[in-house]
């Protein structure tokens, strides 16, 4: 697989994926509840979760400019066709997941966090597999991204996108969760791993009274 075959379906695949996974979700979700689940970026401005969502943003952006810029050959990745074809696997697996966890979160589906609301604890589908599915299956096809593409600019990517969850999930949702679900959530995640299963699991609620 040439370079400029591999820059076209990164693009053509990232572009798909984030228009299906935001856009189309968005529109799909305001059909149905009359919000579009977008709720911005948290925090006060310059505060660590705002810091959060300004790297999300860059993430998306850096992502597609990755592959537009080897397209137009202003940079020029390193040539690897199995490692392109394993990149395509994951970014494909990436955005499918991304939709179904999205589908199973139902109504709860949310783009940031508004602290006055009251949703749904979701823990079913793939929620009973990991607790932020969405942001697993998001990190796999920013990874495949960065496979087919391997240059300096797709890698930052990766890494902002990272930053962006590790803040959003940690210091923004799930404080609200444990607000929101005191019990239910601190049972929740004794029994289902962060990102990856059986990973980033909490005390269970027995071990901590004692």
């Amino acid at each position: 697989m040439s370079v400029q075959t591999a820059s076209l379906l990164a693009l053509g695949l990232y572009a798909a994926g984030v228009i299906a996974t935001f856009g189309v979700r968005s529109w799909m979700h305001r059909r149905r509840t009359g919000s579009t689940g977008f709720r911005g970026i948290s925090g006060t401005p310059r505060s660590i979760e705002w810091w959060g969502g300004v790297l999300f943003a860059a993430a998306i952006v850096l992502g597609a400019a990755g592959p537009a810029l080897a397209l137009a050959d202003l940079i020029v990745p390193p040539q690897s066709p199995g490692l392109a074809w394993f990149g395509i696997i994951l970014t494909i697996i990436g955005f499918l997941g991304t939709l179904a966890a999205q589908s199973g979160m139902g109504a709860s589906w949310r783009i940031g966090v508004d602290a006055t609301e009251h949703t749904d604890l979701v823990t079913t589908g793939l929620f009973a597999v990991v607790r932020n599915p969405v942001f697993s299956a998001m990190l796999t096809a920013m990874t495949g991204i960065a496979l087919m593409i391997p240059t300096p600019v797709s890698a930052t990517a990766l890494a902002c996108l990272f930053l962006a969850v590790e803040i959003q999930v940690r210091l923004v949702e799930e404080p609200y969760l444990n607000r929101t679900h005191p019990h239910t959530y601190a049972r929740y995640t004794a029994k289902v791993g962060r990102f990856l299963p059986g990973l980033g699991r909490t005390q269970p609620i027995d071990t901590l009274r004692h």
